[in-house]
C-alpha cells in the first residue's frame, strides 16, 4: 500500500507545477542538425547579453533534435530569444535563410529530481492546448503510378543496352506492354525482365490482328503494396521535417488507417502558416563542381567573388563549393535511396541511389565524361540550396545505380538516404479535414473537464461516507488512491490528455465505485447472516472478488476494442479507459481492504461501521 502510494505521488506530482516559458530552438533545413554541443554556444550567448535562464535541456524526438531554454518570466523569454536570434542566425548573413527556427514555448517547470526519474507531465492534446488539425488523404494510386512510369524508362533502357529489337514499349492504365516481332527477342526479353524486375509479373500474349508477341507485366500486388505503404511513410517524415519549421512542441503525424495521415499542431493558430508548411515543396538537384583554377582563386579570396556560369554553395560542414549551373539531374529522376555499405568496402557506411531510365542514361553519360571530378548533391528549399555530399566520380556509373560513400557513420548515411527521399513528397495529398481550436477554447474545456471530474468525485464520497460510514471513508481514500494512480500511469506513459480523455476520467471514477459498492452490500449481507464481524470481512471481500474480476474483464474486453480499431479521440478516451479499469480493481479491492483490515484487523469488535 506504501509503495502503489508513493509511486502515484512521485509520478502525478509533475502535473502540479505546472508550465515555465521557454525558447525552442530547432533545425531550419533538414541539413541543420540540432546536437547537444549547441547547448554550449546557448548558454555562452544568454551568458554574454546577461540573460538569467533556468536551465537547457537537449531533446530526440521523431520531429528532430531540439533544445529548450528555460526562464522565470515571460520578459526574459523574449530577451532570451532575441539574444539566440543574433547568435545562432548571424553566420546566415543578410538575405540568407536561417539555420535554426526559435519559437516561443512552454515547458513543465518540474524540479530536476523528478525530471532525473522520468517523472514528467502529461502532454496537453490539442483540444485543450488549442491548435490546429488536419486530415490529409495520400494519393497512393499516384505514387504507383510513379514507380511504373519509372520502370517503363528502366525497362526501355535495359533492353537497348542489352541489344534486344523490339517493336515498342507502351504503358496502360496498370501495366507495361512491350511488342516483339520474333520469338527468339521475346524469350531473352521475358527472362532478362523477369531478372532485373522481380517486383513485377510478366505474362506472355498474342497480339490480337497482327503477327506481335506481347510481354505484358504488371506490378505483383505484395510489391504494389509495399510501393504504397513507403509513399504514405515517406510523405509522413517529409511532413515531420516541414512542421520542424513551425516551432511546434509536440506536434502529432501519425498514420490513420492505410492512406491518410493526421498532423496536428498544438498550439499553432496561423492556419495559413501551417498549410503553407505541409504543402511546401523541395527538390533535389545534382551538379558538377568547378575545382579549376579560376573557382579556386575564388574560394581563396576573404570575399568570393563568383566567377561567371558558377554559383556558390556550401557543404554541410560549412566550406564553400563552387556550382556549375547546368543541373545534370533532378529529384524527378531518383526514384528510391536507401542506407547501405560500400560495394568495394563492405564495412563503409553508403548511400544507395536508384535514377528512372532517362536519369541512368543521363547519369551514365556525365560519369564517364567527368571521371575524377567531383559531383555535388544538393538539396533546394525555398529557393535556396545546399550541398548534401559531393563525391568524386571514380569512373563511369551505368544502370541507373549510384553509391555515395566517404567518411560518413552509418547514422549519416541513414540520414543522408532520408533527406534524399524526404526531398519531396512521395505522392500527391490533398486536406480532407481541417479544425482551428483556440487557445481560450482549450483553457476553457480543461476548466469544465476538471470542475466535472472534482464535483463527481465530491458527490461520490459524500454518499459513500454518509451510507457506508467507515466502509465509505475507505472506499474513498481508495478512490483517491486510482485517480492517483491513473494520473501517475498517464504521466509515466507520456500519453496525450484529451477532453475525451478527462470525460473518461470522469467515468472511471463512477464505474470504479461500483465494485466498493458489490464489496460493502456483501460485508452487510455476511453480517446479517450472522458471521462475525472478522469474518464478514474476510468472506465479504473473497466472495465480491470474482463478480468484480468478471464485470471488469467484460468492460476491459469492450476498451481494448476501442483502443485496437479506434483512433483519434475514441483512441485517446481508449487508452485511459483500459488504464482506469485495470487501476480501479488494484485499489477497490486491495488498497480498500487493506485499510480496513489496517482499521479492524488489530482489534476485537463486536459490530462494523458498514452503515
Amino acid at each position: 500500500m506504501a509503495l502503489a502510494l508513493a509511486f502515484g505521488l512521485l509520478y502525478s506530482l509533475p502535473n502540479l507545477f505546472g508550465e515555465a516559458p521557454a525558447v525552442q530552438v530547432s533545425s531550419a533545413k533538414a541539413t541543420v542538425k540540432v546536437e547537444p554541443r549547441l547547448a554550449e554556444q546557448v548558454e555562452a550567448a544568454l551568458a554574454e547579453t546577461g540573460v538569467a535562464h533556468k536551465g537547457v535541456v537537449w531533446e530526440a524526438n521523431a520531429a528532430g533534435n531540439t533544445l529548450r531554454v528555460r526562464f522565470d518570466n515571460t520578459d526574459l523569454q523574449l530577451r532570451g530569444k532575441d539574444a539566440l536570434e543574433k547568435s545562432l542566425n548571424e553566420a546566415s548573413g543578410a538575405g540568407q535563410d536561417a539555420r535554426y527556427v526559435l519559437a516561443l514555448n512552454l515547458v513543465s517547470s518540474s524540479p530536476s529530481w523528478l525530471t532525473a526519474i522520468h517523472a514528467l507531465p502529461m502532454y496537453l492534446g490539442l483540444d485543450l492546448r488549442g491548435g490546429v488539425h488536419f486530415l490529409l488523404q495520400v494519393d497512393t494510386q499516384a505514387a504507383s503510378s510513379k514507380r511504373l512510369d519509372a520502370l517503363l524508362g528502366e525497362a526501355r533502357t535495359l533492353l537497348r543496352d542489352k541489344r534486344l529489337r523490339h517493336a515498342g514499349i507502351t504503358r496502360t492504365k496498370d501495366a507495361l506492354e512491350i511488342r516483339f516481332k520474333e520469338d527468339a527477342s521475346k524469350e531473352a526479353a521475358s527472362g532478362l525482365l523477369r531478372t532485373q524486375f522481380a517486383e513485377m509479373d510478366w505474362q506472355e500474349q498474342q497480339a490480337s490482328g497482327t503477327a506481335d508477341r506481347i510481354l505484358l507485366g504488371r506490378i505483383k500486388p505484395s510489391a504494389l503494396t509495399r510501393i504504397q505503404e513507403l509513399a504514405v511513410k515517406q510523405n509522413i517524415v517529409t511532413l515531420a521535417n516541414r512542421i520542424n519549421e513551425l516551432g511546434v512542441a509536440e506536434p502529432i503525424v501519425q498514420q490513420q488507417g492505410v492512406s491518410r495521415i493526421v498532423v496536428q499542431l498544438p498550439g499553432v493558430q496561423d492556419t495559413a502558416k501551417a498549410k503553407d508548411i505541409l504543402g511546401r515543396t523541395a527538390s533535389l538537384e545534382i551538379r558538377m563542381v568547378d575545382d579549376g583554377p579560376e573557382a579556386q582563386a575564388a574560394l581563396s579570396q576573404p570575399v568570393v567573388r563568383v566567377p561567371a556560369g558558377l554559383e556558390l554553395f556550401q557543404e554541410r560542414g560549412g566550406a564553400p563549393l563552387l556550382l556549375r549551373k547546368e543541373v545534370v539531374l533532378t529529384g524527378d529522376n531518383l526514384t528510391d535511396a536507401q542506407a547501405g555499405f560500400d560495394s568495394q568496402n563492405p564495412g563503409e557506411p553508403a548511400v544507395h541511389l536508384t535514377l528512372d531510365g532517362k536519369g541512368a542514361r543521363i547519369f551514365r553519360d556525365v560519369t564517364r565524361e567527368n571521371v575524377g571530378r567531383r559531383m555535388a548533391i544538393v538539396l533546394v528549399e525555398k529557393g535556396r540550396g545546399e550541398v548534401i555530399t559531393a563525391p568524386v566520380i571514380r569512373g563511369e556509373i551505368p544502370g541507373g545505380r549510384v553509391q555515395i560513400s566517404g567518411r560518413m557513420t552509418s547514422i549519416e548515411a541513414k540520414d543522408t538516404a532520408l533527406l534524399l527521399r524526404a526531398g519531396s513528397l512521395a505522392a500527391p495529398m490533398e486536406i480532407v479535414e481541417e479544425r482551428l481550436i483556440g487557445p481560450s477554447l482549450g483553457a476553457d474545456n480543461i476548466t469544465k473537464g476538471l470542475n466535472a471530474t472534482l464535483y463527481g468525485f465530491a458527490a461520490i464520497a459524500v454518499f459513500m461516507i454518509l451510507y457506508y460510514a467507515i466502509f465509505g471513508v475507505a472506499s474513498v481514500l481508495a478512490l483517491s488512491l486510482n485517480l492517483l494512480l491513473l494520473i501517475a500511469c498517464l504521466s509515466l506513459l507520456q500519453a496525450t490528455l484529451t477532453l475525451p480523455g478527462i470525460a473518461a476520467v470522469a467515468l472511471t471514477l463512477g464505474m470504479a465505485i461500483d465494485a466498493n459498492v458489490l464489496i460493502n452490500e456483501r460485508v452487510r449481507e455476511e453480517l446479517r447472516a450472522g458471521a462475525s464481524p472478522q469474518m464478514a470481512i474476510t468472506t465479504g471481500y473473497d466472495k465480491a472478488w470474482a463478480t468484480i474480476l468478471d464485470s471488469n474483464i467484460t468492460t476491459l474486453i469492450a476498451g481494448v476494442a476501442l483502443l485496437a480499431f479506434g483512433s483519434g479521440p475514441v483512441r485517446g478516451f481508449a487508452v485511459v479507459h483500459v488504464l482506469g479499469i485495470l487501476t480501479s480493481m488494484f485499489s477497490a479491492v486491495f488498497f480498500s481492504r487493506g485499510l480496513i483490515n489496517l482499521w479492524y484487523g488489530s482489534r476485537r469488535v463486536k459490530t462494523l461501521a458498514v452503515g
